[in-house]
């Protein structure tokens, strides 16, 4: 068992997200891991703390990992797109206590609606794998 303070983790500041083959930046982001099992460098599950500065955001993007993501304070643009266009599907605001699912490969995007206060969310993820590699 291990038992920490969020504080006792280091923020790590996020400059790109890769989609498509290409790095996207990503605007005043910073993560801190929490707790992490798995092979190092593709964890198959994951706790994270996240910031989000004023005015900051993540691209679009998608992972192979399921993703859950629980607001803890700030109001965020959380945005799902079509998997073949790019096109927006749906735009949901979120604020405390909500949350979201992301399925695996789903296209997404997050933006900081405030520029004044920063956003702060915890996210989990569960990494899936191909059939061949299980």
């Amino acid at each position: 068992m291990i038992v920490m303070n969020v504080n006792d983790k280091q923020d790590q500041k996020i400059g790109a997200f890769p989609y498509k083959g290409k790095p996207l930046p990503v605007k005043d982001v910073w993560i801190r891991w929490l707790s992490q099992a798995g092979p190092e460098g593709a964890p198959e599950y994951g706790l994270r703390f996240f910031t989000i500065g004023p005015g900051g955001e993540i691209p679009i993007h998608n992972h192979l990992y399921y993703q859950t993501m629980y607001i803890l304070s700030g109001n965020l643009s959380c945005i799902s797109y079509d998997v073949k266009t790019d096109q927006v599907i749906e735009e949901k605001i979120m604020g405390p206590n909500d949350f979201v699912f992301i399925p695996t490969m789903e296209p997404h995007s997050m933006k900081n609606l405030s520029d004044s206060e920063s956003v702060t969310f915890l996210c989990c993820i569960a990494n899936v794998y191909e059939e061949e590699s299980i």
